[in-house]
């Protein structure tokens, strides 16, 4: 193997892991997103934990934060939580610094 395929090497496998950091910190914040709207619906306990496997799995269903985001929202409004989508997605923000920093700590 000569230098320049080992740089390719290097460079497809680090591409590699800078994916599967964004899905993992994508996934964390959707799950702390679950918990904290939990919180506002009333949820608590592991009634909690299921809601945010929803939001979880809710991003599966199209690319995008549109699916997660009409999901919470479309639950908010049902339990007659005053939330605007600006409110929810500035959580969602902070919610994803949050989940990267996690991602690279390893926690």
């Amino acid at each position: 193997m000569n230098s320049f395929e080992k740089r390719q090497e290097g460079f497809e496998k680090k591409f590699a892991l800078d994916e599967e950091h964004k899905f993992k910190a994508f996934a964390r914040r959707n799950k702390l997103l679950g918990l904290w709207v939990a919180e506002k619906l009333g949820i608590t306990g592991d009634a909690a934990s299921a809601y945010a496997k929803e939001v979880v799995t809710a991003d599966f269903e199209q690319p995008g934060d549109d699916d997660v985001l009409q999901k919470v929202m479309r639950d908010l409004t049902a339990k007659g939580v005053a939330l605007t989508e600006q409110q929810v997605r500035a959580q969602m923000d902070m919610l994803l610094a949050d989940a990267v920093a996690q991602v690279k700590a390893g926690t």
